[in-house]
């Protein structure tokens, strides 16, 4: 057993969709990024990449490569998964927490499991998501970013 851990920020924009776990959360204001900058997909990539010792996604998904603009953070996801799966690696679960101030969360988590569940082909009893506010701390406080923490279990 390996176990993996990961992290993403990206600051909140006007003229962004917000997306999260593949999935639209209606606000004013998206993440801003080279991708789709969804955060949580991000910290899940870099947890397994790392678990499996295969690097980080900077290394895989550069930001100066035109190829990657605008990219869903699942597709991302789905190429970590086949990396994973070739080196003969299986995911044993995977837990992650937003950090967020604005908008509340709490609707949209668990499409946002079913939806990286379905991409990392795993049972959505595999997957944790969560959301908390950063209690009006710091740039995720004052509603200037947004971040994820995830941690993966591989065998």
């Amino acid at each position: 057993m390996r176990v993996g851990m990961g992290y993403d920020i990206h600051r909140l924009v006007v003229d962004r969709p917000l997306l999260l776990g593949g999935v639209t959360v209606p606000f004013e204001k998206g993440l801003a990024g080279h991708s789709d900058a969804d955060v949580l997909s991000h910290a899940i990539c870099d947890a397994l990449l790392g678990a499996a010792g295969l690097g980080d996604m900077g290394q895989h998904f550069p930001d100066d490569d035109p190829q990657y603009k605008g990219m869903s953070s699942l597709k991302f996801l789905a190429v970590v998964r086949d990396h994973l799966q070739a080196a003969g690696h299986t995911i044993g679960n995977v837990d992650a927490t937003i950090l967020c101030e604005q908008p509340k969360l709490a609707p949209y988590l668990k499409e946002m499991s079913e939806k990286i569940s379905d991409t990392l082909m795993i049972s959505a009893q595999q997957i944790n998501v969560k959301a908390t506010t950063n209690e009006g701390i710091g740039s995720i406080g004052n509603g200037e970013a947004i971040a994820a923490y995830a941690v993966v279990l591989i065998e």
